[in-house]
């Protein structure tokens, strides 16, 4: 076992380490402080567990490089922004080609004309547009849903994380007459009540799940098929096909997220495993780190969503911003669907997956620890906990915050990164096999220590 003694001596050395190691990234951050709001220029970038973060000077493939000349295996990837490798060659080039021929016209390009045939064709839906962020995507299809549908509720699992869109930052807390939905506390300045309009269930809750549908009042399910975002909650064996059969049964419309679980296999998780949904939303690494995102929509959702635009009165419908689907973006995603994001692409981050997740749970059981390994593709976590957790309740008792931040920095100092969540990791196209092996042993280092302290 891990002693809380054990992680605060290795947590208190590796903090003494990270200042000695990066004195550039101190400095900056001391002088960004002066301007920046609590001295960064988004406050997610405080997230990370060191005492400062990283100030990044470039990236290239799978490594990133510090202001303090330290190249860096990047596992994180931008929190899968760069998924498949930073800046890869064929985006860098369209983007430059781009660049001197205008960035945002307020127009459709020949460029964007193919880029809706090849998203039909990777993610098996017909009909697309184009946003800035997955989180304006996540608006739109919510607006779309309660506008086609006439109901005025959304479906959520708890624990979901779908950007930054006001109507899911809803959980289910335990109180003293069991478990209630609750507004999510950290959501800032927030004034309009949540409660009537978001329904909130636990994942795989099949009692739960039927019986808000068959009320017949929720517009959609709103859900990834694989939890990400609270530690990774796999699917029950046959809980999305029930999912889409109750959708379909129920006159709702059937979301699937799939910025995360893009990382399951060429066309996301749905087109990977099943079932289709009904409308899907994809955002950060489709554009290769540009920011865009898109949601796609069978014909039938198309019909009904053309229906209420010829019903309603012209004047902004509260969808879109002016950077909405412009040039740059979709040179971006035309670049990355053409030339990166491949079935090759694919084959190397899975076999990488397996070798990685292979090599983590032989740290494990060399040191007998109740932790266990979880993957969705490309994407694999460990999780200091003994069993899979099966809903977002279980996902959050499971996490150990001190005991993940002090390995998360351990490995940091020795030159590899993880994601600040959980310590996701990622594997890209670009990612080798020595990295790999290194993440892995390096790992063992941290554990051994750690049990031996």
């Amino acid at each position: 076992m891990i002693s809380d003694a054990a992680i605060d001596r290795i947590a208190t050395r590796e903090v003494a380490a990270f200042r000695k190691a990066n004195p550039n990234s101190l400095e900056l951050g001391c002088q960004a402080a002066a301007n920046w709001f609590q001295g960064v220029p988004f406050h997610w970038m405080l997230d990370w567990p060191s005492p400062v973060p990283l100030v990044a000077e470039k990236a290239e493939g799978a490594t990133l490089t510090t202001v303090d000349g330290r190249v860096l295996d990047d596992f994180c990837l931008g929190d899968t922004a760069s998924m498949f490798g930073h800046s890869p060659k064929p985006l860098a080039d369209a983007l430059a080609k781009q660049a001197r021929e205008g960035l945002s016209y307020m127009l459709p390009t020949e460029k964007g004309v193919e880029l809706g045939g090849m998203l039909a064709a990777m993610f098996c839906l017909p009909r697309w547009q184009v946003t800035t962020t997955a989180s304006e995507a996540n608006r739109a299809v919510i607006r779309w849903c309660r506008g086609i549908t006439g109901r005025q509720k959304i479906l959520i699992f708890n624990g979901c994380y779908h950007g930054a869109v006001d109507d899911v930052f809803v959980d289910l807390r335990a109180h003293a007459s069991g478990w209630e939905p609750q507004v999510r506390a950290s959501l800032i300045g927030q004034v309009q009540d949540l409660l009537p309009t978001t329904t909130v269930i636990e994942f795989n809750d099949v009692e739960a799940l039927e019986r808000e549908l068959k009320r017949g009042d929720i517009a959609c399910v709103l859900a990834e098929p694989v939890m990400t975002n609270v530690g990774m909650v796999r699917d029950a064996p046959g809980y999305l096909d029930t999912l889409r059969r109750l959708c379909s049964e129920t006159g709702t419309v059937l979301v699937f997220d799939e910025t995360h679980t893009i990382s399951s296999g060429y066309g996301g998780h749905s087109k990977a495993f099943g079932p289709q949904p009904d409308m899907m939303v994809i955002g950060k690494s489709i554009g290769g780190g540009v920011p865009t995102a898109v949601y796609g929509f069978s014909d039938e959702i198309a019909e009904r969503m053309a229906k209420l635009n010829a019903s309603r009165p012209s004047g902004h419908s509260g969808i879109g911003t002016t950077l909405s689907a412009n040039a740059l973006a979709i040179t971006a995603m035309h670049a990355m669907l053409g030339k990166v994001i491949t079935h090759e692409a694919y084959a190397h981050m899975l076999t990488l997956a397996r070798r990685l997740v292979k090599g983590i749970e032989s740290v494990i059981a060399a040191h007998q620890l109740p932790w266990h390994v979880v993957n969705v593709g490309a994407r694999v976590e460990f999780v200091c906990a003994e069993k899979p957790s099966t809903n977002g309740s279980e996902a959050r008792a499971a996490m150990n915050h001190r005991l993940e931040a002090a390995l998360h920095l351990y490995l940091a100092n020795r030159g590899i990164l993880l994601a600040p969540f959980h310590n996701m990791m990622l594997l890209s196209p670009v990612t080798g096999e020595v990295q790999v092996d290194r993440l892995v042993a390096e790992l063992g280092n941290a554990v051994g220590e750690l049990c031996d302290n």
